[in-house]
């Protein structure tokens, strides 16, 4: 898919509304589970599995439908951990994080299913450790990542987050 088509994919699904997301922090081995989006031609963004709720369903429901869309594992959503406002126009999202536990299965790139099997934006999945994603450019990943000295601090932060978004741009 072309960037030109990528980008406008992304904006005709996701953009121009206030989504509201959750998030699934699994930590193994010390090492974190992302998903790499593309998000046009030229840039990707690493961030752990998660997506859109959907109504009349829970937080932990839409997670566990998320995760195991994205990843093909399937997990139990433990302790909520804290809220980032994600904001880099055309993308608005309130975004829910837990932290979450594999029941079972083994991590596989899945498909987001709000797009055509041709317009997929998942590219990769990844167990990262915290020096490779440390080393990967900052806006290619969520900013809830940057600056962190260990994996085990994210699932230590409590409250509502806002990171400016700054490296986006």
């Amino acid at each position: 898919m072309s960037e030109d088509k990528i980008s406008k994919e992304i904006e005709s699904k996701f953009g121009h509304h206030l989504r509201i997301r959750v998030n699934g922090i699994l930590i193994e081995e010390n090492k974190i589970l992302l998903v790499k989006h593309k998000m046009s031609a030229d840039r990707d963004f690493w961030s752990t599995p998660g997506g859109g709720m959907q109504f009349g369903s829970s937080a932990q429901e839409n997670l566990i439908r998320e995760f195991l869309e994205e990843t093909g594992l399937k997990i139990t959503v433990g302790e909520f951990l804290f809220v980032h406002e994600y904001l880099d126009p055309p993308l608005h999202a309130i975004e829910c994080f837990f932290r979450v536990k594999r029941i079972s299965g083994t991590a596989t790139l899945g498909k987001d299913p709000e797009l055509a099997a041709a317009d997929q934006i998942l590219a990769e999945i990844s167990w990262m450790t915290l020096e490779r994603l440390s080393s990967l450019d900052k806006k290619s990943i969520h900013p809830v990542f940057i600056g962190i000295k260990s994996l085990e601090e994210l699932v230590l932060c409590k409250g509502y987050f806002n990171f400016e978004n700054k490296y986006l741009k």
